[in-house]
């Protein structure tokens, strides 16, 4: 059967205390099973039930209440759009990944007006997928590093994003990259500090901007300055 929730016995509710609950909702099963695969060889991620249409993804959340959905937007029944809507609505405490095809910035922000809390294309790789997961599980939004390549105004998606985002407070590794930002670093003496690419700085830049409800990096500087991250002069970080 194509849609479903996988029989949970107190046994697994057990096991399941320690690790992050998982739905797939799409309407092709060998991605679902591509999906499974996938997610189940990460360390403490369990899937526990499938679905292949909307209407089913949202019985089969009500029913499990899981840590997270991943969700396609176009299927059968009612689109991912409607479904992370009414998941948003009746289990809040589930966050919401929209797994697609679409790359425009119309489908992203209908997602994240819908309340999803990441946004990832199909072609991602597994360990963005993972990334995403995490970023979400952690109160944050995540938005494919592919799309804020792709995009002509990265700075819209970043704000689409982090309009529906809290200010969070930074972890240490978030306060160093910023710091080196207003200390006038560029992406590339960042990456040779830090042993990263000076695209994965890039994407990491763009993330923090998100999760900031920032759409500019002198806005990042601005923000390091004022809450005293890094020490560098207010009117040269406006420059």
């Amino acid at each position: 059967m194509d849609a479903r929730a996988t029989p949970v016995t107190n046994a697994d509710r057990n096991s399941f205390k320690s690790m992050t609950t998982i739905v797939l909702a799409d309407d092709h099963h060998i991605v679902r099973a591509g999906l499974r695969l996938v997610l189940e060889e990460v360390g403490g991620f369990k899937v526990v039930g499938e679905a292949a249409d909307g209407h089913e993804a949202v019985k089969v959340v009500e029913s499990l209440k899981p840590d997270v959905l991943v969700v396609d937007i176009t299927m059968p029944g009612m689109d991912g759009l409607e479904v992370t809507r009414r998941v948003v609505h009746d289990s809040p405490s589930t966050r919401v990944v929209v797994l697609s095809i679409h790359r425009s910035q119309a489908h992203v922000e209908g997602a994240f007006t819908a309340g999803a809390h990441a946004y990832v294309i199909k072609g991602a790789s597994p360990d963005e997928l993972e990334t995403a997961i995490r970023e979400t599980l952690s109160g944050h939004r995540y938005v494919s590093r592919h799309l804020l390549e792709e995009a002509e105004d990265a700075s819209r998606l970043v704000g689409i994003a982090g309009r529906a985002e809290p200010r969070r407070r930074l972890n240490g590794r978030e306060e160093d990259l910023i710091g080196m930002l207003a200390e006038g670093m560029t992406s590339a003496d960042i990456s040779a500090r830090l042993s990263l690419s000076p695209r994965t700085v890039d994407t990491y830049c763009k993330n923090l901007m998100i999760k900031l409800g920032l759409s500019a990096r002198a806005q990042l500087i601005n923000y390091a300055v004022k809450r005293r991250i890094a020490k560098v002069d207010a009117e040269t970080a406006e420059t």
